[in-house]
């Protein structure tokens, strides 16, 4: 790595560090994408393939939760 380094240093008339700040400069310069939902990400990846359909049964009423002081 340092070989690559001095090469491409000498190639652009500059230091070894002149060279490895203007990378690291150039680095933080571009911006971040997006990060994309995990779901969205699934789902497009699993597009191509087709969908399922689900048949999702109603909800029935909320049950309460067992006393455990008696």
């Amino acid at each position: 790595m340092k070989a690559k380094l001095q090469v491409r240093a000498a190639r652009h008339g500059r230091s070894m560090e002149a060279e490895a700040r203007e990378i690291l400069t150039a680095g933080l310069r571009e911006k971040d994408a997006p990060r994309e939902n995990l779901g969205t990400a699934i789902r497009r990846y699993f597009e191509p393939f087709g969908g399922v359909e689900l048949d999702i049964p109603p909800r029935g009423p909320i049950r309460k939760p067992p006393n455990f002081d008696e």
